[in-house]
């Protein structure tokens, strides 16, 4: 009897991995932005950031929150950043538009405001695989990690001359014809 509930668990276990096998090398899997997710692909990624983040030892900020310091975020974010996660009042980027998942519009809504800074932090400096969040620790340093970080923490907040920072520029005037 055991024998047979051995196998039964064997045999189960086997099938499911065929199954899975079969659903990926048959084309049936999506790849394409576009399409909708795999099934549990959102929960499984959340499970896992979540897992992870909780793992990670709450750190203090490497910079005061400060307008100096969100200024100079602010430009990091600018530079980096905007593209994917979007400025404020400004429409989704053609790039954004364009990515599975789609990535959070950092200044519609929450945002990370609700986020400790550690955790944006820990996202910007790793990245978060399977989502287009690219990992930054090697093109980035950790202060100007902490500054973007601290300027999205506290974007609920931050002075006029920030916000100001963080406007589109004027597109370029054309001369006039002659």
């Amino acid at each position: 009897m055991f024998k047979a509930l051995v196998m039964g668990i064997v045999l189960g276990v086997l099938l499911v991995a065929a199954g899975v096998g079969f659903y990926f090398t048959t084309g049936r899997a999506p790849v394409a932005v576009t399409a909708p997710p795999m099934p549990f692909e959102k929960r499984l990624a959340r499970i896992a950031l979540h897992a992870y983040l909780e793992k990670q030892k709450p750190q203090e900020p490497a910079v005061p929150a400060d307008e100096k310091n969100y200024l100079a975020g602010a430009q990091v974010y600018r530079q980096n950043c905007a593209v994917c996660h979007g400025l404020p009042g400004q429409p989704k980027t053609a790039i954004a538009e364009g990515m599975f998942p789609p990535p959070p519009q950092l200044f519609h809504g929450m945002g990370v405001t609700d986020d400790p800074a550690f955790e944006t932090y820990i996202k910007a400096r790793n990245g978060i695989r399977m989502t287009g969040m690219p990992g930054f620790k090697s093109r980035l340093t950790d202060i100007q990690l902490w500054q973007a970080s601290l300027l999205l923490a506290n974007a609920d907040k931050i002075p006029v001359a920030v916000k100001t920072a963080l406007e589109p520029e004027a597109a370029p005037q054309k001369p006039a014809a002659q």
